[in-house]
C-alpha cells in the first residue's frame, strides 16, 4: 500500500516517449496525405495511429495495476481530479474556439460582405448582388445550393438519448457508491447502449445530409462549421463510448469500491460535459 506521507511516481516509463513518436508520426503522415505530398502519407498516418493505440493500452494498463496494488493514495487522488479538471477545461476552449468561429461569421463577416458596418465598400465592389442570410454558403456559392437538416428529426431524438444516458450514468454512479453492482452495471452498460445508439443516428444524419440535401463540408461556412462542430462532438461521444465500455469492465472485475472509484468519476465528467456541449449545438447550429 501506499504510504501517506509519500508520492508516488513511476521510474523508468517508456510510455511517454512512444506516446510522443506515435504522435508525431500521425499528425506527420496526415499533413502530407492532406496535402498529397508523397505516397508514403497514409501509411505513415496508420502507423502512427497504431502506435497511439498501442500506448493506450500499455499506459492504462499500467496505471490499472498500480491503483490496484494501492500504489496511490490521497495526494496522487487529487493530481488526478486536477489533472482531468484541467483536461476538460482544455476540451472547453477546444469547442470555444469553433462556437466564436460560427458567431464571429454569423455575427460579423456575412453582414459585412451584405454591406452593414465595415463591410460596405467590400459589398459595393465585390458582391453588390449579396444578400446576407444564415444560413449561406457565400456570396461564391460555393458547394452550390443545399438544405439545412431539421432540427426536429434526428437532431431532437439525439439531443433526448444523451440528456437520457446523462441521467443512467448518474444513476449507475449512485449505485456504485451505494454498493449495489448489479445496479451499477445494468445502468453503466445502458449508457452505452445510448452512446452507440447516438453515434448511429448521427453517421444516419450525415448520409442524408451528403446524399438528399447536398450539405457537405464543402457548402461553404456554413458546411464547414457544421460538420466540425458536429463532426468533432461526434468523435468525444465516439471516445467517450469507448472510455465507458472500458469502465463498465473494471466494474464488472470489481476494481472500484465506494471509497475509491476516481476511474469512474472521470469518465461521468467527461460524458456530462459532452452532453453540455451537444445541448449548446442543438441551440446555436440546428436551431438558431
Amino acid at each position: 500500500m501506499a504510504q501517506q506521507g509519500a508520492y508516488y511516481v513511476p521510474h523508468h516509463s517508456v510510455w511517454p516517449i512512444v506516446g510522443s513518436v506515435g504522435l508525431f508520426t500521425t499528425m506527420f503522415g496526415a499533413a502530407h496525405w492532406l496535402n498529397d505530398a508523397g505516397s508514403f502519407g497514409r501509411p505513415m498516418f496508420f502507423i502512427g495511429l497504431a502506435i497511439v493505440i498501442f500506448t493506450l493500452f500499455g499506459w492504462f494498463n499500467s496505471v490499472i495495476r498500480e491503483s490496484i496494488k494501492g500504489s496511490y493514495n490521497s495526494q496522487v487522488d487529487v493530481s488526478f481530479r486536477m489533472g482531468m479538471m484541467w483536461f476538460i477545461f482544455s476540451e472547453v476552449m477546444f469547442f470555444g474556439a469553433f462556437f466564436g468561429a460560427l458567431f464571429y461569421t454569423r455575427m460579423f463577416s456575412v453582414p459585412w460582405l451584405g454591406g452593414e458596418g465595415h463591410g460596405l465598400f467590400t459589398h459595393h465592389y465585390l458582391w453588390d448582388q449579396y444578400a446576407a442570410a444564415w444560413p449561406t454558403n457565400g456570396p461564391g456559392d460555393v458547394g452550390g445550393s443545399f438544405s439545412t437538416v431539421s432540427p426536429w428529426g434526428l437532431p431532437l431524438l439525439n439531443t433526448l438519448i444523451l440528456l437520457t444516458s446523462s441521467v443512467t450514468i448518474t444513476i449507475a454512479h449512485h449505485a456504485l457508491r451505494a454498493g449495489r453492482r448489479k445496479q451499477l452495471l445494468v445502468f453503466q452498460a445502458l449508457t452505452v447502449l445510448l452512446g452507440a445508439t447516438f453515434l448511429y443516428f448521427q453517421a444516419h444524419e450525415y448520409m442524408e445530409a451528403y446524399e438528399h440535401l447536398n450539405l457537405t463540408l464543402q457548402s461553404g461556412v456554413y458546411g464547414s462549421t457544421f460538420f466540425m462542430l458536429t463532426g468533432f462532438h461526434g468523435l468525444h461521444v465516439t471516445l467517450g463510448t469507448i472510455m465507458l465500455i472500458v469502465i463498465w469492465f473494471r466494474c464488472a472485475k470489481g476494481h472500484f469500491n465506494k471509497e475509491n472509484h476516481f476511474g469512474f468519476e472521470a469518465v461521468a465528467w467527461y460524458w456530462h460535459f459532452v452532453d453540455v456541449v451537444w445541448l449548446c449545438l442543438f441551440l446555436f447550429v440546428y436551431i438558431m
